[in-house]
């Protein structure tokens, strides 16, 4: 009886993977999938990847894959899908593959998850200045009864970026009925930002307003350096900067200046570069906190992902649309 199962490769790195596919996940991909006695492929040069990938139908992509430009592509004849089983691809691809009409298809919506769950964290941390107590002086003088400035009531939360992230952490806050919500995103549609428990305002109308500015842009050449000198002068007395996204978004330069003087605070959980160097000031001010990328998934978290390229997999094997796909026209705006 012949194979019916379509000749798949999961091309990442070795730890991605394991990450990715426990047993039971390694186990659905192999029933539904034919990997020709070698599933993963963390080098796809290597010449017995080369090899395996010439009759490949499905890359199932992650941390650690090539980008897929037209020499790879052109070992690759018979390429039909590309499930990315994390979240940006606009590393991943080029025009090449667009060109080639190849499915494509991501699990950004599940990374979208912890990353917001994670920021309302962030902003309720904030709000009561944990991440300064801690990183405080043990002999510095703290009364946190009759300090002010502190809690999350009557407060301002500025959400730059409507995306995938954005827009759940504005439902996530939206129970908490002493904090008012702003959105700033010249793509966002007003009424679905109103559904959605905030206020559209421009960056610029926004900033003066706000005692949290959480960042959930994309690193796109438009928005690099987005929060820069001009911006965080903008910002109220007191305020804490939050970044999530990608360290390219704020200059770190004209940020320092800022924290240095005690004026902001922040939270980092990307800088640019990144990790940022051992030496870096922003590291021993203590009202800045830096995290090492913790806000995306990782450990447990990551089996979302492999369960969405699998259901990708499975929807791609019974004919169906794709459930979250990628087009060329989305990346303009997105990641």
């Amino acid at each position: 009886m012949t194979d019916a199962r379509p000749r798949a490769h999961a091309l990442m790195d070795v730890d991605a993977f394991a990450l990715l596919f426990d047993p039971p996940r390694l186990d659905r991909l192999n029933k539904l999938s034919d990997g020709a006695g070698r599933m993963l492929l963390p080098d796809a040069d290597d010449p017995a990847s080369i090899a395996l990938l010439a009759e490949a139908e499905i890359l199932i992509t992650a941390w650690g894959a090539p980008r897929l430009d037209r020499a790879r592509l052109e070992r690759m004849p018979k390429l039909r899908a590309v499930l990315h089983a994390a979240g940006s691809v606009q590393w991943l691809v080029s025009d090449e593959f667009w060109a080639r009409g190849i499915r494509l298809t991501s699990a950004a919506d599940a990374n979208a998850v912890p990353v917001a769950e994670f920021t309302l964290g962030a902003i309720l941390l904030c709000g009561k200045r944990v991440f300064t107590h801690l990183r405080s002086s043990p002999d510095a003088t703290w009364n946190a009864w009759t300090a002010r400035g502190i809690g999350n009531v009557d407060r301002t939360v500025g959400i730059v970026g409507f995306s995938r992230i954005g827009r759940r952490v504005v439902e996530l806050l939206r129970p908490f009925d002493g904090i008012r919500t702003l959105v700033a995103d010249p793509f966002a549609d007003p009424r679905a930002v109103a559904a959605a428990g905030a206020t559209l305002v421009p960056l610029e109308e926004m900033l003066p307003r706000v005692d949290v500015l959480s960042l959930h842009a994309p690193a796109l050449p438009a928005t690099q350096h987005m929060i820069a000198a001009a911006e965080l002068a903008a910002l109220p007395d007191g305020a804490t900067v939050i970044n999530t996204a990608r360290g390219a978004l704020i200059d770190h330069d004209a940020l320092l200046i800022e924290c240095r003087s005690g004026r902001l605070d922040a939270v980092l959980d990307v800088t640019e570069p990144e990790p940022l160097p051992i030496d870096s000031e922003l590291r021993r001010l203590p009202n800045v906190a830096v995290t090492p990328h913790l806000a995306g998934s990782l450990g447990t978290e990551a089996r979302r992902l492999a369960d969405t390229a699998l259901d990708e997999l499975s929807a791609y094997l019974a004919g169906a649309a794709a459930r979250n796909p990628v087009h060329a026209a989305d990346l303009v705006i997105s990641a």
